[in-house]
């Protein structure tokens, strides 16, 4: 089964119509509907309905994936959300405030349910939990070990779980992120991969710095990420960009996919005086599948 593609994820609050609007001409891969912290207690039930309505209405004619964060499982709101945006067109949820992959189970039987009421092929709604922002979660993160049905990726964020554990801040007084969340971005890469998808990295904060987007962006990328929360539409155009390879990349995959394809038998080749072997081969596949 192929992969959603995830290189870059757009935040839009779901009960303002004016930021709904511009979203329709993102070149976000997906665009998420927010039920959770951007919407204030007193515009949920609102923000529900117009999520489902935009999906409804747009999700024929708009290349992004529609996703909905909704509110956490903990909470009286969830399952009202579920069952609100469970309509044709939704192509996934993001999990907030995720505990362990056992969060993601419960989500996926009542989506099991929801799909089958609202005539949605079984299994077509995907989820990508938020893992790291509860101190649960950062002692559950084995839990991801190994495929989950409906997963498609996980991200992971620092602000949520900086106020669980009462600290003043997530960073150092130099601006890097504290060790916390230096080892949750980390957790977050081997939680992915331990489940077989992609890694999402978390917001940048100053959307309008878009040269540290960028430099955090070929950092998260060379780390293994394989894209980003985007929080303001400016930022996808430089997400899309940082998390895409470049053609030098591609025709460097192709050279070793090539090479490989002419000597079938051989485990280790000569490539420019460089030594490639069976790992290069597998990460030159991912590389031209990545501009797919």
């Amino acid at each position: 089964m192929s992969r959603l593609k995830l290189r870059s994820m757009l935040f839009v609050p779901a009960d303002s119509e004016r930021k709904l609007a511009k979203a329709l001409g993102s070149p976000a891969d997906v665009l998420i509907l927010d039920l959770e912290d951007a919407v204030a207690e007193s515009r949920k039930e609102a923000a529900r309905q117009m999520a489902a309505e935009f999906i409804a209405a747009q999700a024929s004619s708009i290349s992004a994936r529609l996703f909905v964060r909704i509110n956490p499982l903990d909470t009286a709101l969830a399952m009202g959300d579920l069952a609100a945006v469970t309509v044709p067109g939704l192509a996934g949820i993001m999990l907030p405030k995720t505990r362990s992959a056992a969060d993601i189970v419960r989500l996926a039987h009542g989506l099991d349910a929801l799909e089958a009421r609202a005539g949605i092929a079984p299994g077509t709604v995907k989820v990508v939990p938020v893992a790291t922002e509860t101190p649960q979660a950062m002692l559950n993160m084995q839990s991801m070990n190994g495929p989950i049905a409906r997963l498609a990726g996980i991200t992971w964020g620092a602000e949520d779980l900086s106020t669980a554990i009462g600290a003043v801040s997530n960073r150092e007084e130099d601006g890097s992120l504290s060790p916390l969340y230096q080892l949750a971005n980390s957790l977050c890469l081997c939680a992915a991969a331990a489940a077989g998808v992609p890694a999402v990295d978390t917001l940048y904060a100053d959307f309008r710095d878009a040269a540290g987007l960028a430099s955090a962006c070929r950092a998260s990328r060379r780390r293994g990420f394989r894209g980003r929360i985007a929080i303001h539409p400016d930022q996808v155009a430089t997400i899309n960009e940082a998390y895409s390879p470049t053609e030098a990349e591609l025709a460097h995959a192709r050279r070793i996919v090539d090479a490989f394809a002419a000597q079938p038998d051989a485990g280790t080749l000569s490539i420019d005086g460089v030594m490639v072997d069976k790992p290069h081969l597998t990460q030159a596949l991912e590389t031209l599948r990545l501009a797919d």
